[in-house]
């Protein structure tokens, strides 16, 4: 928990500009908005979609049930082969050029992984570019709202880490231990969740898939390095892309970040003397 307190800095400064400010919404003016103006404002759309994804589940229909259950079905499929799985990784360990290991590394870091999502909103902010200043605040509040969950829910849950001789059914709820901190993984969380985020905003399948690709290799590092086991991994990325989704539909929905935010198109059916047509609006 600590260490993510600590890389909260941009997050906060958000959420107390939401605080103080006196206007909620942006409305469509000849005026140009401010800097400040828009951070206020983006500091009450992170802060919303965090608030939107904690209380998402009152609102659960039949599909999400189902989705739900569709995860939890996963998860204990992959827990039966969880110490075959982590005995291989860990094998390939030595194989991998530790460049690609430092980056898994750094990249699921929170200070790093928070660098990066506000520097990405930092310079939609100022160049007043919507789409990028939706990206940032889409990743800084989907980081954060999974962040929380998971420093939360490690410690609550206590699961061993598969190092040394532990099992992978052997837990310490609510322990201090470093060593009992496996489930689920922070690395993953923070690094998919940005990559995840981040490949949204692109319509070529290649960029998305390359972008996905980045956003895998923290995972895949920390089953490398036995830090944690697959089911630790693949609840993480569950979570991420469940955040994520969650929040890019309360921000396109809720708030206004511009036409380009909005990228749906609107269908309507034309008939008149001796023509007929569909004409999409987007």
């Amino acid at each position: 928990m600590k260490a993510y307190l600590q890389v909260y800095p941009i997050f906060i400064l958000l959420l107390l500009s939401a605080t103080f400010s006196t206007a909620q919404e942006i409305k469509e003016t000849d005026s140009i908005p401010t800097s400040w103006e828009l951070l206020k404002y983006d500091g009450a759309s992170a802060l919303g979609g965090l608030t939107t994804t904690y209380t998402q589940p009152l609102k659960w229909q039949k599909d999400d049930f189902i989705t739900a259950g569709a995860i939890v079905a996963g998860t204990a499929a992959l827990y039966i082969f969880d110490e075959e799985t982590s005995r291989w990784f860990k094998a390939q360990e030595d194989d991998i050029p530790n460049l690609i290991k430092d980056f898994g590394w750094y990249y699921g870091s929170p200070q790093n992984n928070y660098a990066i999502n506000g520097a990405v909103y930092l310079f939609g902010l100022f160049t007043k570019n919507e789409k990028v200043r939706k990206t940032g605040v889409l990743m800084i509040s989907a980081a954060t709202t999974a962040g929380i969950l998971q420093s939360i829910s490690k410690t609550a849950v206590g699961r061993a880490r598969p190092g040394g001789d532990k099992k992978k059914n052997e837990f310490k709820p609510f322990s201090k231990e470093g060593a009992y901190h496996s489930f689920p993984s922070g690395h993953t969380i923070l690094s998919f969740t940005t990559a995840y985020a981040l490949s949204k905003q692109f319509e070529s399948p290649l960029v998305k898939a390359g972008i996905i690709g980045v956003g895998l290799i923290s995972p895949v590092s920390r089953l490398w390095k036995g830090a944690h086991w697959l089911t630790d991994v693949g609840l993480s990325m569950a979570l991420s892309v469940v955040v994520v989704d969650t929040i890019d539909k309360y921000l396109t929905q809720e708030r206004n970040y511009g036409p380009e935010a909005n990228k749906g198109i609107s269908w309507k059916f034309h008939m008149g003397l001796g023509r007929v047509g569909l004409v999409g609006t987007f």
